[in-house]
């Protein structure tokens, strides 16, 4: 199964997700766009409403969407609308982008029961997943091809 999650840098959303029980797989991209196959310096000018998004492939028997969840509200601040530390823009806003209507409930769900946790609101955006534009070669396990390591 497919899931989507957009919070900030790319880059440290997929080195999170790799380390995942259950994932079979990563990539990183850009979805919910007007346009058709962005470049990194496109998205970057904050004119094309992608966002900077990590795709995750995982066995549902092995982890569970809620678990993902999990992972995503607790790698980044789902309170900062199109910000993420120093990242700016509507690129790193923080967005769930379902590919289901049983993931788009969960996300729902989550953010209900989450928010009574947090002093600010989470605006998190559920939205149907749309396009995946696959991230140039070079983005692609950047950490990893740099020797860097989050956690």
């Amino acid at each position: 199964m497919k899931a989507t999650f957009g919070m900030g840098c790319f880059w440290c959303s997929e080195d999170v997700f790799m380390k995942i029980k259950g994932v079979r797989s990563t990539a990183v991209g850009y979805m919910g766009g007007r346009l058709e196959n962005p470049t990194y310096e496109q998205v970057c000018t904050d004119r094309t409403g992608h966002a900077e998004v990590v795709q995750v492939d995982y066995d549902p028997e092995a982890v569970s969407f809620e678990e993902l969840l999990m992972v995503f509200f607790a790698n980044h601040d789902p309170t900062t609308p199109n910000r993420q530390g120093p990242d700016v823009g509507t690129q790193y806003r923080s967005a769930v982008f379902f590919h289901s209507p049983e993931q788009e409930s969960a996300a729902k769900a989550m953010i209900e029961r989450l928010q009574p946790r947090v002093s600010r609101k989470i605006v998190t955006e559920i939205t149907p997943a749309s396009a995946f534009w696959k991230a140039e070669e070079y983005h692609q396990k950047y950490y990893v091809k740099c020797g860097l390591r989050m956690h």
